[in-house]
C-alpha cells in the first residue's frame, strides 16, 4: 500500500477548519504513481520549476520530493486567488517495496517531474527454469 505525507509550514493550522477538512488551497503537490514489475514511476506537477528547484531523497522505501521556493514576486492587486508557484513544500511516499536509488532517473520537462525508481533486485520477480530428469 502506498502512503504519503505533505508538509508545509502552517502557522496556527489547527485553527483553520478548511485545512482540517482536507482542503489545501491548491498547495498540494499533485502526483501520479504507477508500478510495473521493474520500477515505480512518479509524475509530479511542478509548474514554473526548473530541475534545480526540485530535490529528491530516497531512504529505503521512502521517497521525498522537496520544492524550493521561487523568487518572491509581488502579487498584483487584481488577483482574486493566487495558488500557482511560489510556495515551498515537501511530500513523502512510502512505497510497498524497496527501490534501487542508485539507478533512479529524474527529469523536469514542461512543468512535470518524471521520476523512475527501479525496484531493488531482491524484490523483483524471478523466473526459475524447471528441468526434467
Amino acid at each position: 500500500m502506498l502512503t504519503y505525507t505533505w508538509r508545509r509550514p502552517r502557522p496556527m493550522a489547527w485553527t483553520n477548519a478548511a485545512w482540517l477538512a482536507g482542503y489545501s488551497g491548491g498547495s498540494r503537490l499533485p502526483v501520479d504513481v504507477r508500478e510495473s514489475d521493474e520500477a515505480y514511476e512518479i509524475t509530479a506537477a511542478v509548474p514554473g520549476r526548473q530541475a534545480e528547484d526540485v530535490e529528491i531523497q530516497v531512504l529505503e522505501d521512502v521517497v521525498t520530493l522537496r520544492l524550493r521556493p521561487l523568487a518572491e514576486e509581488t502579487p498584483e492587486p487584481d488577483y482574486l486567488v493566487k495558488e500557482i508557484g511560489e510556495r515551498e513544500g515537501e511530500r513523502s511516499f512510502r512505497l510497498p517495496l524497496a527501490v534501487d536509488a542508485a539507478k533512479a532517473e529524474a527529469v523536469v520537462e514542461n512543468g512535470l517531474l518524471h521520476l523512475r525508481l527501479p525496484k531493488a533486485e531482491t524484490v523483483r520477480p524471478k523466473t526459475i527454469t524447471v528441468t526434467g530428469k
